[in-house]
């Protein structure tokens, strides 16, 4: 139970600051975001606050936040077609009534002559046969009520596709951009709360039953010199430790101003076929706030560039399809990563979130970098590409994408529980 709550709030929180991004940037950008949702199928919880409704949904595999234009409009009221119309105080309709108008009672029923819910914002009809056209103006904002489900109606310029490029694009890259924001917030909380490593001589936290603190070492000591070799950093100090399993060592150390020394014997051990020498202490951590923002910095390019390098190896065919893993296999790793305390379960979280933006930058249809390929192209031209068959393509890239999650989810079943 640990381990899916963990995982929840792991996956819940990169999927919420992705789509964050995207919601902000939309919203700036003036477009009506109809739906703020993390997860997908059958609704488990929903909210609606202003002009958006905020949903949990039952599968927890991503979400979405729909941008009114990005679909075609669910809005189509037709010539002919009888409506109900309710008014605000000021004479302008607030609400069209396309079925079940019988519920009620002070719509004023009409039948649609032309109807103009983009640009003009009116709608003209007869109430009566012998009667005259007439010709309603739309509120601001003003709904559309299908099935007795309310649904605001978007002027063309609170559309997505009425933006310019520039805002279009940055909607789009700002869910990825998030993501790599937030594995640096992560990175600098963690070197905030637990400290940085720095390469110093200084000898960091000691092992109960290692070497180092049965020689009498202690957290804080200064190396000044090991076998009479002057030490100037921490990876000086490891370098002749390692290579020096099971013989005794002359550290010289100052500690409170006065100079010791003592005697160190490295344990030998054999790691993937090497044999080191190791005295149990970690490197020395400082704490400061620039240290953790510039450590911050340096972890989140560190490992955005391992995770590109993993996936052109990938590519080329240096790992196998099989490495690939799922939410299981990430739920199952989540579980490993828990279990070594809270502050690498932060790390393994940041880690997910770069992996995140970076899958999601790939130029693949469906994905927010196929959306971006899409851009470009149009820059290029100087038009868009036809809305239609850009909807097509996305819609095979999708359909792709849940066939490769299915097979990914069941190698790592197999992997781990078969």
């Amino acid at each position: 139970m640990e381990t899916v709550i963990a995982f929840l709030i792991i996956f819940g929180a990169l999927v919420f600051f992705h789509e964050l991004g995207h919601f902000i940037f939309a919203k700036r950008a003036g477009i009506l975001c109809r739906e703020f949702a993390i997860g997908f199928g059958p609704k488990v919880f929903s909210m609606k606050k202003g002009e958006t409704t905020y949903t949990i949904r039952l599968l927890p595999l991503g979400g979405f936040v729909r941008m009114a234009g990005e679909d075609p409009e669910m809005i189509d009221v037709k010539r002919g077609q009888v409506v109900g119309l309710l008014f605000h105080s000021d004479g302008k309709v607030k609400k069209v009534i396309v079925n079940h108008k019988d519920e009620y009672e002070d719509a004023k029923i009409i039948e649609v002559e032309r109807a103009d819910f983009e640009r003009g914002l009116y709608i003209e009809g007869y109430e009566n046969e012998d009667d005259r056209l007439q010709r309603f103006e739309l509120s601001d904002p003003a709904y559309i009520v299908i099935d007795r489900e309310e649904v605001q109606i978007a002027p063309y310029d609170r559309q997505f596709g009425s933006k310019t490029l520039g805002q279009r694009a940055m909607a789009i890259f700002a869910g990825p951009l998030m993501n790599f924001i937030l594995a640096l917030v992560i990175f600098i909380v963690i070197g905030l709360l637990q400290g940085y490593p720095v390469d110093k001589p200084i000898v960091g936290e000691l092992t109960e039953d290692g070497a180092a603190r049965q020689a009498g070492l202690k957290q804080g000591d200064i190396v000044i010199s090991i076998d009479g070799q002057p030490m100037s950093s921490w990876t000086d100090v490891v370098t002749m430790i390692r290579k020096s399993p099971e013989k005794p060592l002359q550290f010289q150390v100052k500690r409170n101003g006065q100079m010791i020394d003592l005697t160190v014997t490295p344990e030998k051990k054999t790691i993937e076929g090497e044999t080191i020498g190791l005295i149990g202490v970690y490197g020395p951590m400082e704490k400061s706030v620039v240290g953790a923002i510039k450590q911050g910095a340096l972890e989140t390019y560190y490992w955005t560039k391992e995770i590109i390098v993993g996936l052109g190896h990938l590519l080329t065919g240096k790992f196998s399809f099989d490495m690939l893993s799922g939410p299981v296999g990430i739920a199952v790793s989540t579980h490993k990563v828990a279990q070594s305390g809270v502050y690498y379960l932060m790390k393994w979280g940041a880690i997910l979130s770069i992996n995140l933006g970076i899958i999601n930058l790939l130029p693949l249809p469906a994905l927010d970098g196929g959306r971006l390929t899409f851009f470009a192209i149009e820059a290029l031209r100087g038009k868009p590409i036809d809305r239609q068959k850009e909807g097509i393509v996305h819609f095979i890239g999708f359909a792709l994408l849940m066939l490769l999650m299915l097979v990914v989810t069941w190698n790592d079943i197999q992997k781990f529980f078969l």
